[in-house]
């Protein structure tokens, strides 16, 4: 066996006991992004902390999403879905909800590719007329480990300045709107902004991020699901102004359309041109991802953070949704828990948990 390979066993048998042992005091950890990267983070998160809030990107406008908004004039519920998908426990309870929560319809008619959670959520809205205590009942009715909240209660249109949107004008910029076909521009997105422009936060996740001891931002559709958390003015007041550590999880790969081309460094210069006063504590990413450790560590300190390399990919692993090629690689929860506990505990701990 590979010195690697022994590194890796010996990194997933840390990630098993995590839980176990941090059953008594526990870090308040607030996760910020939206689909598939928050669902990796929340996935491996809830193994190491049982004080968990998800607050959930609220600017889909695609699929199923779009559809219950543009139909019922409602939050977008996908990504709120995914999250509480992520938070379902191992066992049979939770994986069986995870997986009811997470169906789509097949059929002919107006139901096809509903997600039944997407209506499930959007039904309690309505039954109860709150968006916190709805999703607060769906959490209870699945045992999910940790609290989702939308980061806005109105929905959000993410609009984007892009660079060659139309490939035959590739030197044009155009303003390009909707998540849906920001996050697949052929074009090089130059900067990204929400309407309505102001947009009120959700007072318990402002609460929330001001009272956690780390928030993680990251990975995830770098433009649609990460920055636009930075655009809330009262979010990122509170992102700004709290006392917690700050780490921001990078992805493992460039996404095509948004950020294809895009070295990690770039990542975080983009981020740090949205929202120049955020300071940061720590940058994650996968050690076999970063070519060029100088420039990313350069970048980081620019932020105020320090680079922590680890191996969080999984081996061998699939595109996202099980795609034949295209994709990009998956997380994997058990090595990517053991890199958040490691840096929880390298980097100082706030509170009566440490």
């Amino acid at each position: 066996m590979s010195g690697q390979a022994i590194r890796l066993r010996r990194l997933r048998r840390t990630a098993h006991t995590l839980a176990g042992r941090n059953r008594g005091a526990q870090p308040k950890v607030v996760a910020l992004g939206g689909g598939m990267g928050l669902s990796a983070s929340l996935t491996a998160l809830r193994r190491i902390t049982g004080d968990l809030t998800a607050v959930v990107t609220v600017a889909d406008d695609g699929g199923s999403s779009g559809r219950l908004r543009e139909e019922l004039g409602v939050l977008p519920p996908g990504d709120l879905r995914k999250a509480l998908a992520a938070l379902c426990g191992d066992d049979e309870w939770g994986q069986t909800w995870a997986r009811v929560i997470q169906h789509r319809f097949q059929s002919k008619g107006d139901l096809h590719e509903h997600a039944v959670g997407n209506l499930l959520i959007v039904a309690l809205w309505e039954q109860l007329g709150d968006h916190v205590q709805a999703l607060d009942l769906v959490g209870k009715l699945l045992g999910a480990h940790g609290r989702v909240l939308p980061m806005s209660a109105v929905p959000l249109e993410l609009q984007a300045l892009v660079k060659g949107h139309d490939p035959a004008r590739p030197d044009d910029v155009e303003t390009v709107r909707g998540q849906a076909t920001v996050a697949l521009t052929p074009g090089e997105v130059q900067s990204v902004h929400l309407v309505p422009h102001d947009p009120p936060a959700v007072p318990e996740a402002v609460a929330a991020v001001r009272d956690a001891d780390w928030v993680v931002l990251g990975p995830g559709s770098w433009f649609s699901s990460v920055i636009p958390h930075l655009l809330v003015p009262e979010l990122l007041d509170a992102l700004v102004e709290t006392k917690a550590r700050r780490v921001l999880s990078l992805n493992l790969a460039p996404q095509p359309g948004e950020t294809e081309g895009f070295s990690p460094q770039r990542h975080l210069e983009v981020l740090g041109r949205h929202a120049p006063k955020l300071a940061l504590d720590v940058v994650l990413a996968d050690e076999a991802a970063v070519p060029d450790r100088e420039s990313l560590a350069d970048a980081a300190k620019s932020l105020g953070a320090a680079v922590e390399l680890a191996p969080v990919a999984l081996a061998g692993g699939t595109a996202q949704g099980g795609a034949p090629g295209g994709g990009v690689p998956k997380h994997d929860p058990e090595l990517l828990a053991a890199a958040y506990d490691r840096i929880f505990r390298m980097h100082g701990r706030i509170g009566p948990w440490r």
